[in-house]
C-alpha cells in the first residue's frame, strides 16, 4: 500500500519491521501498543511516528476509522479490543500484508506439531542445494524483512494466529504438517483453530503446490478445496503417500532421499518431519543430494526430544516445546517405556486422551497448576506421582524408571505457571538432570526432595 494510513498494533520485532517499510513506501503510520515502556517508546521515536499507549476501546475505534487498515502483530492476545472493532475496519497481521510486497516464492509451513523443525530443514536443503533462502516469520527474520530480500525463496512458518488474519496470502508451497487440538482460548472453538490453519490453501490454484499429511484425516480432507482450484496436492506419511518410507528410506517420485540409518534423528516424529521438509524444499527448487546433506547433518533443535543426559541406563530427554496432548504423543512413539513429565498451565485441552500412551508409560510425574488434571487424566491407567517443582520432578521420574527406560519432560501444557518460556522450563529440567547423573552412588535420600504424593491405580484394585 503506497500513501494512505495505517494503525500498526504492537511495536514489537515484527511490528517496527512492518511500520519501517510502510513508511519507506510513504505510508502514514500510527503506533499503537499496550506496553508504553521505554523499548516501545524508543522505537516509535526512532521511527519518528505518533504513539499510543494503551487506548480504551471507543479511543481505540477513534484511530481505527482514522486509517485504511490496522496490521496486528503477533502476540496480541486473542480477546484484545482490536479484534472486536468491526464496522468495516481492516484487520490483517504481518503475514497478509507482507505477502502483498512478495519478490520471491514462499513456502510456508504450519501445524500442530513440528513448524519450526520442517521450516529450518527446508532452509537447510535449499541452502544445500545451491539456493539462497531465508527462513522467516515465527522463526528468523520477520517476514516483511524477508519478502524484501534478494532471497530465491522466503521459507516461512505461520501460525494459526497470523494465517486466522490473512485474507489474499498463497504460498507457492504450503504445507500443513499435522493438526490437533491447541489455542482454543485464542480461537475459541476446535473449528475455528482448524479453519484458521485451512487459510494456508485458502487460494491456492493452478500452479502452487499443497503438502499434506496422508495420515491426517483432517489435513487430507482441507485439501478438496485446493485440489479443485487446480493446485498440486502432495502427500507425506510413514506408511504412505508420495513420501513414504520403503526399506529403511525415506524416498519420494524421484527415487532414494535418504537412508534412516544415516539421520542423526530417527524417532517417528522426526522421520515424518524429514518427509515433509523434503516435499516441501524438493517442490520449490532443492535437490536430491542438497536434502540428503541437509539431512545428514541435522541434530535437532532445543527442547524437542533432545537427549539432555544418562545415567545407570535412563537416558532423559528434553522436551520442553510440547505444549499440546497431541505433541506429547507424538514423542513417546518412539519409546518402548518411559516415564512422563507433564504438566504446567493447561491451554484449555483435554490432557484425557494421553491416556493412549499408558502401555509404553512406566508412571507419570505431575506438575504445575495442571498436576490435579494430569493425575486425573492418567491415574487409573499407570502410577502417578505429584511433584512441587522440577528437582523434585526429576528425582521422582529417576526413582520411576528401570534400566532402559527414557525419563522425557514433555509437558502437554504451556510453561507459564512456574517459567517465562518453555526455554527456560527445558533448561531447569536439564539443569536437574545434570544434577541426578552426577550422583555418584544414584541414590539422594538424605536429600531435600519434594515428598512426592505417590498414587499407583494397581494399590487401588
Amino acid at each position: 500500500m503506497s500513501g494512505g494510513r495505517v494503525l500498526v498494533y504492537g511495536l514489537g520485532v515484527s511490528g517496527t519491521a512492518v511500520a519501517r517499510h510502510l513508511l519507506a513506501e510513504g505510508t502514514e503510520v500510527v503506533a499503537v501498543d499496550d506496553d508504553g515502556g521505554e523499548r516501545t517508546r524508543r522505537a516509535a521515536a526512532e521511527l519518528g511516528i505518533a504513539f499510543v499507549v494503551g487506548p480504551d476501546p471507543g479511543e481505540l475505534r477513534r484511530l481505527a476509522e482514522d486509517v485504511d487498515e490496522v496490521v496486528v502483530s503477533p502476540g496480541i492476545p486473542a480477546r484484545h479490543p482490536v479484534f472486536a472493532l468491526g464496522g468495516g475496519i481492516r484487520v490483517v497481521g504481518e503475514v497478509e500484508l507482507a505477502w502483498r510486497r512478495a519478490r520471491a516464492p514462499v513456502a510456508a509451513v504450519t501445524g500442530t506439531n513440528g513448524k519450526t523443525t520442517v521450516t529450518t530443514l527446508v532452509h537447510a536443503m535449499l541452502e544445500e542445494s545451491g539456493r539462497t533462502a531465508i527462513a522467516a516469520g515465527n522463526i528468523g527474520a520477520p517476514l516483511v524483512d524477508a519478502l524484501a530480500s534478494d532471497a530465491e525463496v522466503v521459507v516461512a512458518e505461520v501460525s494459526s494466529f497470523q494465517l486466522a488474519l490473512t485474507d489474499t496470502f498463497r504460498p507457492a508451497v504450503g504445507a500443513w504438517l499435522n493438526f490437533s487440538p491447541d489455542h482454543i482460548d485464542w480461537h475459541g472453538s476446535l473449528d475455528a483453530y482448524r479453519e484458521a490453519k485451512a487459510r494456508l490453501w485458502a487460494n491456492a490454484g493452478s500452479g502452487d503446490v499443497a503438502v499434506a499429511n496422508a495420515e491426517d484425516p483432517v489435513v487430507m480432507a482441507a485439501t478438496d478445496d485446493p485440489r479443485r482450484r487446480g493446485a498440486s496436492v502432495v502427500t507425506f506419511g510413514l506408511r504412505g503417500g508420495d513420501y513414504t518410507v520403503r526399506a529403511g528410506a525415506l524416498v519420494g517420485p524421484s527415487g532414494e532421499i535418504a537412508r534412516i540409518a544415516e539421520l542423526r534423528r530417527s524417532l517417528p516424529h522426526d522421520v515424518s518431519n524429514a518427509l515433509c521438509a523434503s516435499a516441501v524444499a524438493l517442490s520449490v527448487g532443492a535437490d536430491l543430494d542438497g536434502c540428503r546433506r541437509a539431512l545428514a547433518s541435522f541434530a535437532g533443535l532445543p527442547h524437542r526430544v533432545a537427549l539432555v543426559g544418562e545415567a545407570k541406563g535412563v537416558r532423559y530427554y528434553d522436551d520442553s516445546k510440547a505444549t499440546t496432548p497431541g505433541a506429547v504423543l507424538a514423542a513417546l512413539e518412539g519409546f518402548d517405556h518411559a516415564v512422563l513429565i507433564a504438566g504446567g498451565r493447561n491451554k484449555g485441552l483435554d490432557l484425557t486422551v494421553l491416556a493412549q500412551a499408558a502401555p509404553r508409560l512406566r508412571g507419570v510425574v505431575a506438575i504445575g497448576e495442571a498436576a490435579s488434571q494430569v493425575v486425573h487424566a492418567l491415574n487409573d491407567a499407570t502410577t502417578v506421582t505429584t511433584a512441587r517443582s522440577m528437582e523434585g520432578a526429576v528425582r521422582a521420574a529417576r526413582a520411576m524408571a528401570r534400566s532402559g527406560d527414557a525419563v522425557i519432560l514433555s509437558p502437554a501444557c504451556a510453561s507459564f505457571d512456574w517459567y517465562g518460556s518453555y526455554a527456560e522450563r527445558g533448561d531447569d529440567f536439564a539443569r536437574w538432570v545434570r544434577a541426578v547423573v552426577a550422583d555418584d552412588d544414584g541414590h539422594d535420600e538424605g536429600r531435600r526432595s519434594d515428598d512426592p504424593d505417590h498414587r499407583d491405580p494397581r494399590d487401588q484394585r
